[in-house]
């Protein structure tokens, strides 16, 4: 379990000659929000109550197209690119993931949202879980998929195991690198934290390394792994105070990946933590088995009605 867990953190619109993924909803709308010193892409659709989904690394909010599908129906879906990944804009810094929450509430306030669920996957949860932290009262019901959250549970032990190199790979002479060289570094990840790598196909390995290769996404993608030491230093002052996350939360993983020790992580921070585990998945659940993700995500979010 435990090798498991940690081969598991590593942690639809495209620019012109980026491959296609799935595209979203045709209904759904795209539209660029400054907010909090930067530029967020957003993808919004659907009608009824709120939802959030917050993607991580090695993908964009494209990743979530499937799931969004299954939920516009009776849900307002807000769809983001994260800071400096894919669409949204590449600052110089501010990667630190309570900054990151901010981005996420200067975007619900240009669009007039108070209350929302949250759905978060890899990098998505640490940032997903600075926003709940944050406003905790805004917050409805809490999926958080197959990640750890820095400085929450066990994260000493995962940052000790030499499969988490990049965590601190990172710097000038790494980008020079890497660049050009995208999609060698991506295909890595893909593979490795995937129990069956052809299912992330060709298709989206291009969308995806065509956009972390535009100028200034390798930087991004390594600061945010770069910040790391301080989502620790802010998550662990945030216990120090007595806090804990009380909504409804559902800590999935993936069967080959983090499995139930999602919940292990989750129920350090939470108070209201159910476990489940994505069937025949590695990491990237999304591609890996869609269906049964959204089955399990959807459930979730409508037991709360």
């Amino acid at each position: 379990m435990l090798k498991s867990l940690l081969m598991a953190t590593a942690l639809c619109v495209a620019a012109p000659a980026v491959a296609q993924v799935a595209p979203f909803p045709a209904a759904f709308k795209t539209q660029e929000i400054a907010t909090n010193g930067t530029t967020i892409h957003v993808r919004v659709g659907g009608h009824g109550p709120a939802v959030l989904l917050l993607h991580g690394y090695g993908e964009t909010g494209d990743m979530w197209a499937p799931l969004a599908a299954a939920l516009d129906d009776d849900h307002t879906v807000i769809v983001p690119d994260l800071r400096g990944m894919g669409l949204s804009a590449h600052p110089a810094g501010g990667f630190d993931k309570m900054n990151q929450g901010r981005d996420m509430q200067g975007v619900l306030a240009a669009l007039g949202i108070q209350k929302f669920d949250l759905v978060t996957h890899d990098i998505g949860n640490m940032v997903g879980f600075a926003l709940a932290t944050q406003q905790p009262d805004r917050v409805g019901r809490f999926v958080l998929i197959d990640a750890p959250v820095p400085g929450v549970g066990p994260w000493e032990e995962i940052l000790k195991n030499p499969l988490l190199w990049h965590f601190r790979f990172g710097g000038p002479d790494m980008e020079r690198l890497v660049a050009g060289r995208e999609r060698i570094y991506l295909d890595r990840f893909w593979n490795e934290f995937s129990a069956n790598p052809a299912r992330f196909d060709e298709k989206s390995r291009q969308h995806y390394a065509a956009l972390y290769a535009r100028p200034g996404g390798m930087h991004s993608g390594f600061a945010q792994f770069a910040a790391f030491d301080q989502d620790a230093i802010d998550n662990r002052a945030w216990l120090a105070t007595g806090a804990k996350l009380n909504m409804p939360i559902l800590a999935l993983g993936g069967e080959k990946s983090f499995g139930l020790t999602m919940a292990v992580v989750m129920r350090a921070g939470a108070t209201n933590v159910t476990e489940g585990v994505v069937p025949d998945s590695g990491h990237w659940i999304m591609e890996e088995n869609p269906a049964a993700t959204v089955k399990l995500v959807k459930a979730f979010l409508e037991s709360g009605r």
